[in-house]
């Protein structure tokens, strides 16, 4: 009998070590994108390249976010164009569900599967994703969040 943990599970975990690369400590947010089982890209949230992390600077709140971040999905997306990596067909595992602008690249970057931890905010996706035919799993993480 096989012990090893599904393919899912498996995936999910790493999202959730790419988690603790987070560098906005309101939310720690991992991304994977794995297509035939072979991981892609990874992107965690954090701040544009070459500008202070929220960890040293602090946050830039906007409506109560902080706008100061690019997103995990966003950045596992702009991770797998600029090393020319084609993502089309692709999963990707994250530790907590798409925000709709994050929602509206992944269906445009031509992902086929959000796999998600817990569930964050916007609940427009479902029905966007059952239209446009994106596979949603919900898939609570095993992995205890990092601690900071």
């Amino acid at each position: 009998m096989d012990q090893r943990v599904p393919w899912d599970q498996y995936f999910m975990n790493i999202a959730q070590v790419v988690a603790s690369r987070s560098t906005c400590p309101r939310k720690f947010v991992g991304a994977v994108i794995v297509r035939d089982r072979t991981i892609l890209s990874t992107g965690y949230n954090g701040s544009i390249r070459g500008m202070p992390h929220c960890t040293d600077a602090g946050h830039m709140m906007e409506n109560d976010h902080c706008v100061a971040t690019i997103h995990a999905e966003a950045n596992a997306i702009i991770q797998a164009a600029k090393n020319g990596v084609m993502i089309e067909g692709a999963s990707i595992y994250v530790t907590a569900s798409p925000c709709w602008n994050c929602f509206k690249q992944i269906a445009n970057a031509g992902i086929r599967r959000v796999v998600y931890g817990e569930f964050y905010r916007d609940d427009r996706i479902f029905s966007v994703a059952e239209r446009l035919a994106i596979d949603l799993l919900h898939l609570p993480s095993h992995v205890p969040p990092p601690q900071r």
